[in-house]
């Protein structure tokens, strides 16, 4: 085994793929059949986050499950010129590299296919660098920083709740989309973790329809949530905690393209956070970035 290439400052354990992304100029509907562009990039929650961290200046490693055919390969490749840490990533002969399609018109996100079993049916394979003495063990867990995304299994996610090789990593979580808002349940009472949510996953959380992200923040720390960051598209956000209420709103800004843009918001905050700045400057600059992702710029 090769010695990891550098010390991870973060890591990021989800979901790394193949987004394939169809987007139109032209507002859409079911039917619809326009001219547009279609793409292909390294994408998925976990690698979303990683690259927008390597854009800041950090060295995050992927936690993930990736297969060893050619598209995996190709995509080990992409993250690592990306800057990304690759060596703590798990690779089957077995299962095929995970893949995302989406459909994207004007008038916002159409459709969207995630096609992530190869993580799923790896299970808790991809956490093996957490207890092996790679990147901690049961009597050293991990002390980091850990960006935790929801296309994880329930169980696992259960499992990851509890656990006590997360015992001592800051936790933040966020669900990768309203479909699996509901497996976050184990992290609402969770004493280190923060979660990243939106106003309709704040609102299956609760159980509950929110018209505010201030009035969603107050419900999931009501429920036990430690600390909560809850985003409303262009509208005002939230960030939760008993700390009190922090709220901003974002940039008006074109909007070009929304994958990755909770990612984006995600990963900008926890840089700066790292880097001490207070909730409002964190909060503010992470949604400034999330604004610039989704004009079609690229957030620095």
């Amino acid at each position: 085994m090769n010695a990891p290439s550098k010390t991870p400052e973060i890591l990021t354990i989800g979901s790394v793929l193949w987004d394939v992304i169809g987007r139109a100029a032209s507002h859409m509907r079911m039917g619809s059949d326009v001219p547009g562009r279609i793409t292909r990039l390294p994408g998925g929650v976990a690698m979303n986050i990683a690259m927008t961290l390597t854009r800041f200046g950090q060295t995050p490693a992927l936690l993930t499950a990736i297969g060893e055919d050619s598209q995996g390969s190709e995509l080990m490749e992409s993250a690592r010129q990306l800057g990304i840490n690759t060596d703590y990533v798990y690779r089957s002969a077995d299962l095929p590299t995970d893949r995302y399609m989406a459909i994207e018109g004007a008038n916002g996100l159409i459709a969207a296919i995630a096609d992530a079993h190869s993580l799923e049916a790896a299970g808790d394979k991809i956490l093996r660098p957490l207890s092996d003495g790679r990147l901690g063990s049961m009597e050293s867990p991990y002390t980091g920083s850990i960006a935790l995304d929801g296309n994880l299994t329930r169980t696992l996610l259960e499992n990851i709740a509890t656990s006590a090789l997360f015992a001592q990593a800051d936790l933040r979580v966020a669900p990768a989309s309203p479909g699996k808002a509901d497996r976050l349940h184990p992290f609402l009472n969770h004493t280190r973790a923060t979660l990243y949510v939106n106003l309709e996953e704040a609102g299956l959380l609760c159980q509950h329809s929110f018209d505010t992200a201030e009035l969603a923040a107050k419900g999931l720390l009501a429920r036990g949530a430690r600390r909560v960051l809850v985003t409303d598209g262009g509208k005002q956000a939230c960030d939760g905690s008993a700390e009190g209420l922090v709220t901003a709103c974002p940039p008006e800004v074109l909007v070009t393209r929304v994958t990755g843009a909770g990612d984006t918001f995600m990963a900008a905050h926890i840089v700066r956070e790292s880097r001490g700045a207070p909730r409002e400057d964190a909060l503010k600059a992470a949604l400034q970035a999330a604004a610039i992702y989704v004009s079609g710029g690229t957030p620095l």
